[in-house]
């Protein structure tokens, strides 16, 4: 049987801004800012060490993941071959993650717990919930900041090869299926273009 999909959320991008405000204020900035460029998974975004990311070539390979297993936060590997790659990071990641860096001290972990180790999936949850009820804005899964990722690179003209490339898919296909309401508003938008084109021309 089909895996049932969850209903999907988005955060459009004026509640973005109040967003990212909030999260900047409650210091755990880096964290959503990373993952709402990258699109990574939860457990991908607190698997990130500093050996992954090159800061001057401003790219980050997606290695490992961390997860619970029987109460215990542990490094695992990742889901599929697919999902092993390296990202581009725009200038303003780059920023952001320098400032991270200088916040993170000598930890291998580029969001560390207070500790030292890695982050908690649960608690990184628990933040997000606490930011996104400061702002006033309904509650979202992690997930959704993945699914926010995906549909503005596709509102904004990605094409679908690569955003399923950088969200580490199996197939475009795949990721069509997932974000097909997006493709289509998108389909209508170009189906008006052309018209508007062509009627300009008849």
């Amino acid at each position: 049987p089909k895996a049932e999909r969850k209903e999907m959320q988005t955060l459009p991008v004026e509640q973005l801004t109040s967003f990212l405000r909030e999260a900047k204020d409650s210091g755990v900035f880096a964290l959503y800012y990373i993952d709402l460029t990258t699109g990574l998974r939860r457990g991908e975004l607190l698997g990130l060490k500093w050996s992954d990311i090159d800061l001057e070539k401003g790219d980050l390979r997606v290695q490992r993941q961390i997860g619970r297993i029987d109460g215990k936060i542990i490094e695992m590997p990742l889901k599929t071959k697919n999902a092993y790659r390296t990202l581009p990071l725009s200038a303003d990641a780059i920023d952001v993650l320098m400032q991270q860096r200088r916040k993170t001290g000598n930890s291998e972990w580029v969001f560390p717990s207070p500790t030292g180790g890695p982050m908690s999936p649960d608690s990184v949850l628990h933040m997000l919930h606490r930011v996104l009820k400061r702002a006033g804005l309904p509650k979202v899964r992690f997930h959704d900041l993945r699914h926010t990722f995906a549909t503005l690179a596709l509102q904004n003209g990605v094409d679908i090869k690569t955003v399923s490339g950088m969200l580490g898919h199996f197939s475009a296909g795949f990721t069509l299926d997932t974000y097909a309401h997006v493709t289509t508003s998108a389909k209508r938008e170009a189906a008006k273009t052309m018209g508007n084109i062509l009627s300009g021309a008849v």
